[in-house]
This record gives structure tokens, sequence and C-alpha cells, in this order.
């Protein structure tokens, strides 16, 4: 009886995990058309988007009540609850990566829709690559059960917010140049910032990896403590230690 009952629970924790990471597929889809949309004006993928947004919330509502029951029923222990507790809070940002999925989407649409004809001002095809590959390396870490690639996650996190600063200025100063391109620099810097905010979420699921192979708590932290915790070092540890056993408080930039 109690190995039905652990080969049932495995196959619980099993679904849970390869929903999440379909759930992550979608995003990462929505990302490349909600890009190709601001890159090439071509509406015709925003009802992709639109439709993968609403399955990605199916999906986060369907998982956090599997995560629920888990909790409720199995009462895990260890490694299998460290897994509930970090595909519980990578949820949230996964979800929220949609959300500016979305946004992005919709904002692309309305520089197009624009009485004016809208010409490029700015060319954020290497920033959205970027952010895109930050988020799948995250799920690739999560998939691989790989601290260490969550560290580089971590790590990448800097370059994007360097190259958000930079078009956040490059922006600034064409609207201060030629104020008629305020309108569509505003949007722009919208969209910039949904791409931002996406590569933060990213980072938060990669700490959370390092969590659950490690059971260190790498939040608020430095880079360089990050990556020692990755690598399992003493020194990671230590400075980790009196957060490790619990990080379950949301965190979203």
């Amino acid at each position: 009886m109690a190995q039905h009952t652990n080969t049932r629970f495995d196959a619980e924790l099993e679904d849970i995990r390869s929903r999440f990471l379909r759930m992550g597929g979608l995003v990462e889809a929505m990302i490349e058309d909600s890009m190709l949309i601001l890159s090439e004006g071509n509406l015709s993928v925003l009802d992709r988007v639109l439709e993968r947004e609403k399955e990605v919330n199916r999906l986060e509502m369907e998982i956090d009540y599997s995560i629920t029951q888990v909790l409720a029923l199995q009462q895990p222990t260890a490694v299998d609850l460290r897994l509930v507790i970090s595909v519980s809070k990578m949820l949230t940002d996964m979800e929220r990566s949609g959300d500016e999925a979305e946004k992005i989407a919709k904002m692309a649409r309305r520089l197009y829709d624009s009485p004016t004809r809208y010409e490029p001002i700015v060319d954020m095809t290497h920033f959205g690559e970027a952010v895109q590959k930050m988020l799948n390396r995250s799920l690739d870490s999560f998939a691989r059960k790989d601290a260490i690639l969550a560290a580089e996650v971590v790590r990448s996190d800097k370059k994007v917010d360097k190259e958000w600063k930079g078009i956040l200025r490059e922006l600034s100063s064409y609207m201060i140049e030629d104020p008629r391109t305020i309108t569509a620099s505003m949007d722009l810097i919208f969209i910039a910032r949904a791409l931002e905010r996406i590569g933060d979420h990213a980072k938060n699921m990669a700490e959370r990896v390092i969590y659950l192979v490690q059971g260190e708590d790498a939040r608020h932290t430095s880079v360089k403590k990050v990556e020692s915790m990755a690598r399992g070092d003493d020194e990671g540890a230590d400075a980790a230690a009196p957060a490790a056993s619990a990080p379950v408080s949301d965190q979203s930039n």
C-alpha cells in the first residue's frame, strides 16, 4: 500500500513539474511572437499571444490547486517539499512574465495602428532575445536541476538591466531632440520596461532553482555569493543559512 501511495505521489510531482515547464514554453512563445509584432508589425500573431495568455492563466490555477492538494494530503518532506515550494513561488513569476509579454504585444499593435506610419526608433531585437534566453535558461536549469546554470541566469540579469538603461537613455534623447517622437518613444519605454521585468522574473525563478537544488536561499545577495551557493561551497551556504529553511515570501521586481 505504501509503495502504491509513493508511486502516485511521484506521479503527482512529475505532473506538476511537467505542467510548469509547459507553462514556461507558452510564455517563451508569447515573448517571441510579441517581439515579432514589434519588429515587423506582424499583427497576425496577436490573437495567438492572447490565446496563450489565457492558457498560461489556466495552467497557473491548475498547478496551484495541485500543489495545494499535495501539501494537504501528501505532506512531502525534504527535497520533495523544496520542489513543491519552488514551483509554487515560480508560478507567480511565470504568470507575470506572460502578462508582460501580452502587454508588449498590445503596445506593439498600438504603435502600428497609429494614424502616422510607425518607423522603428530603436532596435530592441537583441534586448528581446537576451530576455528570452534568460527565461529559457531558467526553465532549463529547473528541468535539469542545474544550480550552476541557474547562477549564470542570475548573473546575466546585470547585462539585461544595463541594456534596459541604455534603451531608456536613447529614447529620452529622441524625445528631447524631436517632440514628434514622444508618443512612440513612451510606448517603446513601456515595452522595454516589460522586457526588463521578464528578466527580473527569470532571475527570481533561477534563484529558486538554487534553493531547490542546494536548499539555500539565494535572494537578496551578491552574484558572487549566489554562484558560491550554486556550487555548494561552505561560504555560500553559511551566508544564506538563516533564511534557507523557508524562502516563501514572494519577490517580484
